[in-house]
C-alpha cells in the first residue's frame, strides 16, 4: 500500500508542476495572422489527402456501412434502454483508460502544461471519479482532456499523411494514423489486461456499441444528406486530422 500510496503523491506533484506551467498558444494564432496580413479575405486552401486506393477503400466502407446499419446500430438501439447518464459513466470509463495514451503523446510533442492537466485528470478521476466512470477533474477542477494520439505527434513532427485508408469498424484513417494506431496500442492499459484476444475485443465491441447509443445518428445524416458519403468523411476526416496535429 506505501508504494501505491507514494506513486499516487508523485503524480499529484508532477499533475501540479504541469498546471503550473505557462499554457502553449495555439499554433494556429500566428497562421491566422500570417493570413490576415496577406489578404483578409483569403479562405483557407482545402485539406486533400492521396487516395490511389480508393477502390478497395471503397468495399472496405462499404462492409462498414453494412455492419453499422444491420449489426452495430440494432444493438445500440436495443442498448439505449440503459439510462443515459449509466451509458455517459461507461464513456467516462473508457475514455479515462485513454488517458495514457493522451498525456505520452502530449509528452512527446513537449507540450508539458498540457501533459500535466492530462495527467491530473487521469489521477483524479482514476480516485475521486471511481475509477473514471465520473468526470470530477472537468466539472470541479475544470481540467479538459488533452487530445492527442501518435499519428498527431509523428504529424507533429513532419511525417505526413501517406494516402487514406478505410479500416474494417474502425472507420477512416491514413496511412500514418494506422501506424499510429499501432503505437496508441502499446500505450493503452487494456493492452496489458491478462484476458484473451477474444475477451478484449468484446469489450473495444462493447466501448463501439456504448459510444453509437449516444450518437444522435451523425452518419445517418451524412448518408441522407451528401451525394457521396465516402467522399465527404474522407475529406472531412483529412481536415479534421490536420486541424488536429495543427493544435
Amino acid at each position: 500500500m506505501g508504494r501505491i500510496a507514494r506513486w499516487l503523491l508523485a503524480c499529484y506533484v508532477v499533475a501540479l508542476l504541469g498546471l503550473l506551467l505557462p499554457p502553449q498558444p495555439p499554433s494556429a494564432w500566428a497562421d491566422d495572422a500570417a493570413t490576415f496580413d496577406e489578404d483578409p479575405f483569403a479562405t483557407a486552401a482545402p485539406v486533400t489527402i492521396a487516395d490511389p486506393l480508393e477502390p478497395l477503400n471503397r468495399g472496405v466502407f462499404w462492409f462498414n456501412d453494412k455492419l453499422y446499419f444491420y449489426l452495430l446500430k440494432p444493438i445500440a438501439r436495443g442498448y439505449r434502454v440503459v439510462p443515459e447518464p449509466a451509458r455517459i459513466s461507461v464513456s467516462h470509463f473508457f475514455d479515462n483508460l485513454m488517458s495514457p495514451v493522451r498525456f505520452a503523446n502530449n509528452v512527446l510533442q513537449f507540450k508539458f502544461s498540457r501533459a500535466g492537466e492530462e495527467l491530473g485528470r487521469f489521477v483524479f478521476n482514476s480516485t475521486v471519479g471511481v475509477l473514471g466512470l465520473f468526470d470530477p477533474a472537468d466539472s470541479w477542477l475544470d481540467l479538459k482532456r488533452r487530445d492527442e494520439d501518435t499519428g498527431q505527434t509523428l504529424g507533429h513532427y513532419g511525417v505526413g499523411n501517406g494516402f487514406y485508408l478505410v479500416l474494417p469498424a474502425l472507420g477512416p484513417s491514413s496511412l500514418r494514423d494506422g501506424v499510429g494506431r499501432v503505437g496508441d496500442y502499446f500505450l493503452e492499459p487494456l493492452s496489458y489486461a491478462d484476458i484473451t484476444w477474444l475477451e478484449q475485443g468484446g469489450i473495444r465491441a462493447f466501448d463501439m456499441v456504448n459510444e453509437i447509443s449516444l450518437d444522435k445518428d451523425t452518419y445517418e445524416a451524412i448518408k441522407r444528406e451528401q451525394l457521396d458519403p465516402y467522399l465527404f468523411i474522407r475529406d472531412a476526416y483529412a481536415q479534421r486530422r490536420a486541424a488536429q496535429v495543427k493544435e
